[in-house]
């Protein structure tokens, strides 16, 4: 098995066995993304807010994150996400539309301290959260 000039093919059959060590490439081949993840895949999805609730933050913080549980309109699955912003959750009220995407943790897991939350609220009725939080737009009255 050298690297002679015509050691091609084993080459190429060493390399497809290594790849299944790395993690982005096994979870690809094995479409484990649209087979657990409740977004299938996509970068965003469309829910509605079924409750409002806070959730304690992890040790060594303490604190109460504000919180949605939101059911995805695609599929019906119920995934809880994280409200980002100061007085997020007197916006947000509940049946409201809201689009929820990735909060940025660790491929797919949870985020900083928030125990078991993955994802946050971008968009509320149309508008996008952060304008509702600060104040420069209203709500649209559905």
């Amino acid at each position: 098995m050298g690297n002679g000039e015509y050691a091609a093919r084993s080459l190429i059959k060493i390399r497809k066995r290594f790849r299944w060590s790395q993690r982005k490439y096994r979870v690809r081949m094995l479409r484990l993304k649209e087979k657990f993840d409740p977004l299938e895949g996509a970068p965003m999805a469309r829910g509605i807010v079924i409750e409002k609730k806070g959730i304690e933050s992890r040790q060594p913080n303490s604190a109460v994150r504000k919180c949605v549980r939101v059911q995805l309109i695609k599929n019906g699955k119920v995934v809880t996400a994280f409200l980002p912003g100061d007085g997020a959750l007197n916006v947000v009220d509940e049946h409201d539309e809201v689009i929820i995407q990735g909060i940025g943790g660790t491929l797919g897991k949870s985020y900083g301290d928030l125990p078991g939350v993955r994802y946050e609220v971008s968009m509320v009725n149309g508008v996008p959260l952060k304008l509702l939080v600060l104040g420069k737009v209203k709500k649209p009255r559905r």
